[in-house]
């Protein structure tokens, strides 16, 4: 009688919508490192990502009482392994929905963390590049510097003057209309930091920027590396993750999710950026905007070469005997539109402008369930 491969049984299980877990060893010894044999064999008998299972249900099926499953279950539920909604047992995707709640609970051994740390930063850079060949999912979309509309805009009168930023493209929305701020260590950042591949832009705890319910539940949570902070220092905090060289990446809506929280992304450790950047493609929706070059004052320093998380700008070097056909040149093709070159230009030389007309959805569902609803 052939032995039942529980892992693999479970991995297959772990789809929703365009997101899923390929058969990889290190996908493998992740789940290992989540389940043990006794927590396997009961989660064998859970559906796929989007369809809950009840006590008595897992109880008819594996024929253990519903209290001994709750007391296997617990430590799962606790490490945001799986999720629970009072009686219900869900199972969640590997990446979004393990990963974020796994670092932000922190309750595992510190053994289990550092592996699961080591394993993850390998499926960012094994794994996760075929899945943004195979799906154009992007859950994300960059909102523009907190001084954008200030000091970084500059109007295209070829489009609709009403349009030229709108709410949802500004991370000063998440200011203007909250009064409660929080922010979370980036899990992305903390797993290299735990594996042993330290950004080099921005430590973990310049992280996720929660506003209002969001923030409120951050706190109460306890999730990992969380600070609250009044609104000037919030304004601060903003500006800093700019001057660093970070991405405001926000659910790609224009309605609730895309208003409770930014992820402040680097190039070399975002789930959502790096993976599809080491194929040279675009892991998130680009903003509609994009950077303007004023020859005139740029002076060539090269800091938007630099603060560029996706790879985007480059120095053209002139062959002119008067240099008169040196710039510094925009790929438009993998330009994300976040604005953190302008931000940074130290001569003003950079304008953004808007060249597009993107309208997101009003929700931005992932199988049937938003962002939130697989980490909270």
């Amino acid at each position: 009688m052939t032995e039942v491969d529980y892992y693999e049984n479970v991995r297959q299980k772990l789809v929703l919508g365009p997101l899923n877990a390929p058969k990889h060893r290190k996908i493998i010894k992740l789940m290992k490192v989540f389940w043990n044999e006794e927590e396997i064999k009961i989660l064998s008998h859970f559906e796929s990502c989007d369809k809950h299972i009840t006590l008595k249900q897992l109880e008819e099926k594996t024929g253990i009482p519903k209290k001994e499953i709750k007391m296997i279950l617990a430590r799962s539920v606790e490490n945001g392994t799986i999720s629970r909604s009072l009686s219900k047992y869900c199972l969640e995707p590997i990446i979004p929905g393990i990963f974020e709640k796994y670092f932000q609970k922190r309750k595992d051994t510190k053994e289990n963390e550092l592996m699961a740390a080591k394993l993850y930063r390998d499926i960012m850079k094994e794994v996760m590049p075929q899945l943004s060949i195979e799906s154009d999912f992007r859950l994300f979309r960059p909102v523009l510097p907190i001084e954008a509309e200030e000091k970084l805009i500059e109007i295209n009168e070829t489009f609709d003057v009403q349009s030229q930023a709108l709410p949802y493209e500004l991370v000063k929305r998440l200011i203007d209309k909250n009064e409660n701020f929080a922010v979370i260590d980036c899990q992305c950042r903390l797993i290299g930091e735990l594996s042993g591949e330290p950004c080099k832009v921005a430590p973990a705890s310049m992280g996720c920027f929660m506003v209002g319910i969001g923030a409120q539940n951050a706190v109460q949570q306890q999730v990992s590396g969380v600070r609250q902070m009044n609104k000037e220092e919030a304004i601060e905090f903003l500006k800093e993750t700019e001057k660093a060289g970070l991405v405001h990446n926000a659910i790609y809506d224009k309605g609730n999710e895309s208003s409770l929280f930014v992820c402040n992304c680097c190039g070399c450790h975002c789930g959502a950026i790096f993976p599809a950047k080491q194929l040279n493609l675009l892991g998130v929706n680009p903003s509609n905007y994009a950077p303007k070059f004023d020859n005139e004052l740029c002076s060539r320093c090269e800091t938007c070469i630099r603060k560029c998380p996706n790879d985007a700008i480059y120095h053209k070097w002139p062959l002119e005997t008067d240099s008169s056909d040196e710039r510094i040149v925009l790929r438009e093709e993998y330009c994300l539109g976040c604005g953190v070159c302008a931000a940074n230009c130290p001569e003003s030389a950079i304008k953004l402008v808007k060249v597009r007309d993107d309208i997101p959805p009003e929700q931005n569902k992932i199988g049937n369930k938003t962002f939130v609803e697989m980490i909270r």
